[in-house]
């Protein structure tokens, strides 16, 4: 099925933590406890093909199957054995998180030859006095959040179209970092296959190698690329995309001819819009998913959930950035194409339906303090399990949607939730009602409600313990705390992960050509 050329929505329903252990190739990531919150997204086409797993023992995938037929969706199996069954079948599981997209930086690089830099080479390539730029291919709160010293934030999705008022001199050699490799290399490459005349380069390991290698990052950096670009470059700039469509053989598609796509019962079309957070913000065609171009192509799964759907890209209608993405997309294997026109093109798209979510009984702090102290209630935090243990209310415990009902089945009085996102106390409501426990109420407006009354929390560092912290992939996330193993970890993962690609899936990407 995932490689008969039709649709189909692999959707893992397990927590973050699960997946991110262990998943198959092409399964996209649909927690449980938010899964009516984002199907309409991710899976906007009621009747598309859809196979749900989890590990085959939590029982996860059939609540979610059941769910799922309660929005009208019509064609929903579960996976038999689900992950168990698929390693014992001889197929491969991944670790990590948005696989398909870093496989294809590992299969870009090696496929095209990227030029990259050690962090020494760079540090040397700096105190030489060369004629550089570095350039960070992340969003703005990641660079932020840590960066090489001297970096700028320029999204890769930007780079073409922004590069030219950034660097004037031909000569100037650009170097792309990120936080590892992926958006290193397809940055450093962007700028390449766009044609520009400098020396571009990736910087090896992103953060991650620079910190390794015993450098200093830099934290807090509100340094970007311009808001406005200089108009006089916009010509050449559109005759490099149009070459870039001819290269990767991208097609645009007309404004009537989306309304047409967008109305057809048996076909998912995905609008994205792929520019920046202030430009999406300004305004858009209704029901677009705002996917910043850059972080589109090394997180597909986060915005496309249904496998061989049609893609439609949009951009501020300078027929730039929309190209650009379209032609690694189109590597990766993606039906995709550019609109035309842009944000311009008058397009009359629809938000998805929202989910019916029960109405929940609020309880303000005040009157969940007395609450406590009369010892008439027991209170679930559904937060992150990793916020949890820096702070939560005295007495609450730990829970996520999974594992709410049989957790709270004979606790005395009425359940309380804590959320800071309200709906996600609806949805696991949903499962505390159909278990027969109906006196449910939600804190009102969560725990920054209850800190900003002055009520006390309380930490727990190994409380929930890392074995029941199943929302959080540790791996991943501890690279960015400045863990060495973690880092070391991540980087080795990922390198290493073209070596588990079969012929099948590696036939999936289409990378190329690599010489024009």
């Amino acid at each position: 099925m995932l490689h008969d050329g039709g649709e189909i929505a692999l959707l893992d329903v397990r927590e973050a933590g699960q997946f991110g252990e262990s998943h198959p190739l092409f399964a996209t990531p649909l927690p449980y406890s938010r899964l009516e919150l984002d199907i309409g997204a991710l899976v906007p086409r009621t009747a598309v093909r859809i196979v749900l797993c989890d590990d085959g023992d939590l029982g996860v995938a059939e609540l979610a199957a059941k769910r799922l037929e309660a929005m009208r969706y019509t064609d929903v199996a579960v996976l038999d054995g689900g992950t168990t069954a698929w390693g014992a079948a001889g197929y491969t599981l991944f670790k990590g998180v948005n696989v398909p997209s870093k496989l294809f930086g590992e299969l870009v690089e090696h496929a095209y030859h990227t030029p990259r830099v050690t962090a020494r080479e760079l540090v040397h390539m700096k105190e030489s006095g060369e004629d550089l730029i570095l350039l960070d291919g992340r969003p703005l709160h990641e660079h932020h959040k840590m960066t090489i010293p001297g970096s700028t934030c320029c999204p890769n999705a930007e780079l073409p179209y922004r590069i030219a008022s950034m660097v004037r001199n031909s000569g100037t050699k650009i170097v792309v970092n990120c936080a590892g490799r992926t958006r290193s290399i397809l940055g450093a490459q962007t700028l390449i296959n766009f044609g520009i005349p400098n020396p571009v380069y990736a910087l090896e390991n992103g953060t991650q190698g620079w910190f390794l290698s015993d450098l200093q990052l830099e934290h807090g950096s509100t340094r970007k690329y311009p808001d406005k670009i200089d108009d006089s470059t916009l010509p050449a700039q559109q005759a490099a995309a149009r070459k870039l469509m001819g290269r990767f053989s991208v097609k645009s598609v007309a404004p009537k001819d989306m309304e047409a796509w967008l109305k057809e019962p048996d076909r998912t079309t995905y609008l994205c819009d792929i520019r920046t957070p202030e430009e999406f913000q300004a305004g858009s065609i209704p029901g677009a998913l705002h996917a910043p171009g850059g972080q589109l192509i090394q997180a597909t799964d986060q915005w496309v959930g249904v496998r061989n759907a049609r893609i439609v890209l949009i951009d501020g209608g300078e027929n730039v950035r929309a190209p650009v993405v379209a032609s690694w997309l189109k590597q990766l294997g993606c039906d995709v194409c550019v609109l035309e026109g842009g944000i311009g093109a008058g397009l009359s798209g629809s938000q998805p339906a929202k989910p019916a979510l029960p109405a929940l009984p609020s309880i303000s702090p005040a009157d969940l303090e007395r609450t406590l102290d009369a010892g008439n209630c027991a209170v679930f935090d559904l937060g992150a399990s990793m916020n949890f243990r820096k702070a939560h209310i005295p007495g609450s415990r730990w829970s996520i949607r999974s594992r709410l009902a049989a957790r709270a089945r004979g606790t005395k009085g009425t359940i309380i939730l804590v959320s800071g996102d309200p709906d996600i106390a609806r949805v696991a409501a949903v499962d505390l009602m159909e278990a027969g426990i109906t006196d449910i109420r939600l804190l009102d407006s969560g725990l920054a409600a209850w800190t900003r009354a002055g009520y006390p929390t309380e930490a727990s560092p190994d409380v929930p313990p890392n074995a029941e912290c199943i929302d959080h992939l540790f791996f991943v996330h501890d690279r960015h705390a400045g863990n060495r193993e973690a880092m070391t970890q991540y980087l080795a993962w990922e390198t290493g992960l073209i070596a588990q690609l079969d012929p099948q899936d590696k036939a999936s990407f289409r990378i190329g050509p690599t010489s024009v």
